[in-house]
């Protein structure tokens, strides 16, 4: 996939900052979370004539991506919920610990465009956040993943991250929602949204199933980003994280 599938790197203002947009409102149905507890998460997606939206594309494989993440950019997920007759989502939930959570709502109603909206959640409890250094190298259930390449802000940027396995290059990715890989990231202060998918795609005839995954991110401004890379191999999806300075 190229750079336009990156959602909201060509609006004026970064995806996922406002519950509202473009004629849709995010609407879930309780803000409140039980830290340490899976509970059913719901929410709709209002049209511009205030009624839940029933119609969705496939984006990827799916019809709504959500993504949930403390405000201090702990506790990442990536889930997909299911979609009820009268236009209610549902997703079995569970955040770890207190804290305020961003969850972003990444979809495309069926004769609309491809839109993210983000709301809060709250966890209540002793919150105690967590600050991160800059980082390239991430290291996940015995894997590595290098991260190679430089954020400019306002322009597609080439980033290429390298998977090996106890040392040894990961040839033989799997696709994961139709791509060897996904990546999210979040702009520090605010978590501006943008969700890139790499270029190339299984079965092109040239793209690679590993070690190598190549994206192209345009980043708004400058600033501190984290990173997110959703991967699999071995029929398991692992998350990578990095911090990184546009």
């Amino acid at each position: 996939m190229n750079t336009h599938d990156a959602h909201g790197m060509h609006d004026h203002e970064p995806a996922g900052l406002a519950s509202t947009k473009g004629g849709y409102t995010l609407a879930p149905a309780t803000t409140m979370l039980v830290a340490g507890m899976t509970r059913p998460f719901t929410f709709r997606v209002l049209g511009p004539d205030g009624a839940p939206v029933t119609a969705y594309d496939v984006e990827h494989e799916k019809r709504m991506h959500l993504i949930v993440v403390r405000r201090d950019t702990a506790g990442f997920q990536h889930v997909h919920p299911e979609l009820g007759e009268d236009g209610t989502w549902t997703v079995p939930l569970t955040v770890g610990e207190a804290g305020v959570y961003r969850v972003f709502a990444d979809f495309k109603p069926s004769g609309g465009a491809a839109t993210t909206l983000g709301a809060d959640l709250f966890a209540a409890g002793d919150f105690r956040p967590v600050e991160y250094a800059p980082s390239r190298v991430a290291e996940v259930d015995g894997y590595r993943v290098e991260l190679d390449g430089e954020l400019t802000p306002g322009k597609p940027s080439k980033v290429t991250l390298t998977v090996t396995e106890n040392g040894r290059e990961v040839t033989d990715l799997q696709p994961y929602l139709g791509a060897y890989g996904h990546l999210v990231a979040l702009r520090g202060g605010d978590l501006a949204y943008l969700h890139v998918h790499p270029d190339g795609e299984p079965g092109d005839g040239h793209t690679a199933a590993g070690p190598a995954v190549t994206f192209f991110a345009g980043v708004p401004t400058g600033g501190t980003y984290r990173l997110f890379l959703d991967f699999q191999h071995g029929d398991k999806v692992r998350t990578a994280e990095f911090t990184v300075v546009a």
